[in-house]
């Protein structure tokens, strides 16, 4: 087998959005064993690919906060000695920011990612030996795809397939059929409004799926906990890690979600969704429309209830 290291460090919906370019590698390139350098939140995201073989975390997110410590030094040298370790056929730096081109020059393998005027950072094109083309104009997904395909020297052809495992149903998730509530998001611009998250589980529950509204921060529990208070039967989840999301997820007869990583990750799990946008332009980051999968808003623009409720119906029913 032949090492390939991938650096993809964050965010979640970033890494989400590599998948389906594994998937073409796995398919043009079956030789190559693939590990991945994410940051140590989202280091269960990787292994969910059943073509990656190893995740390399890395803390700069922690590290940044405390640089002048000694034992933060001593993590990066352990991570440069580990990265160093390796003969890697190639090292592709898909996140095109410095903060991953750096790590990518202490690996033992040349270094490539897009070029200048392809990249979210053009001084990182610079720490480069290797660069690649790639119109900023393609959503995320296809723009990973494109700049695999340069690099490994195939054409990525036909719909994208994120080709991952969601894992056994978790023990605490009601018995029968069940729809997830993503009410999370980074930025209170991209929120849907609790009052509409109410009307829809209340009409969800009238089609008799059981709701099961998850959390990850301390303010989404709070929202999470006011969601559950207000709409009798509902679940409030436990806190999961990504793993254990992946299975609430992918177990789902119906997900509704605002713009978040979750959102992309029930996306890539295939199962009936509606993501919502509210500030945001989906067309870029939206989530991969198929029969059972759609967008909807737009940013200045809040969705009706209604009109959520009619498109879950069409996903449901594809």
């Amino acid at each position: 087998m032949k090492n390939v290291l991938l650096l993809r460090t964050s965010s979640m919906g970033d890494l989400i959005h590599t998948w389906p370019a594994l998937t073409d590698l796995a398919r043009h390139r079956p030789e190559l064993s693939v590990s991945w350098l994410a940051e140590e939140g989202f280091a269960d995201i990787p292994g969910l690919h059943p073509l990656v073989s190893r995740t390399i975390p890395i803390a700069w997110r922690r590290w940044r906060k405390a640089l002048f410590k000694a034992a933060t030094w001593r993590e990066i040298a352990t991570l440069r000695h580990t990265l160093a370790a390796t003969r890697w056929e190639l090292v592709l730096d898909a996140q095109g920011l410095l903060k991953s081109a750096i790590p990518g020059r202490w690996a033992n393998g040349p270094l490539a990612g897009y070029d200048r005027a392809s990249i979210r950072e053009p001084l990182a094109s610079r720490f480069y030996e290797r660069r690649y083309a790639v119109s900023r104009q393609l959503s995320a997904i296809e723009r990973n795809r494109q700049l695999f395909g340069a690099a490994f020297g195939y054409r990525p052809e036909g719909a994208p397939v994120f080709g991952i495992r969601c894992g056994e149903r978790l023990a605490w998730l009601p018995a029968g059929d069940y729809a997830v509530l993503l009410h999370a998001t980074s930025r209170d611009s991209k929120l849907w409004p609790e009052a509409h998250w109410i009307e829809l589980a209340q009409a969800l529950q009238n089609q008799d799926l059981a709701i099961v509204i998850p959390w990850g921060s301390a303010a989404e529990q709070q929202r999470a906990q006011r969601l559950a208070a207000a709409i009798p039967g509902a679940v409030l989840a436990p806190k999961m890690n990504l793993r254990e999301a992946a299975a609430l997820l992918g177990h789902a007869a119906a997900v509704i979600g605002v713009d978040t990583g979750l959102t992309h990750l029930a996306n890539a799990l295939d199962v009936p969704l509606v993501a919502i946008y509210t500030d945001t332009d989906p067309a870029l980051t939206g989530v991969v429309e198929t029969a059972r999968a759609a967008n909807i808003g737009r940013a200045g623009e809040i969705p009706t209830v209604d009109a959520v409720l009619a498109l879950l119906a069409r996903v449901r029913g594809a």
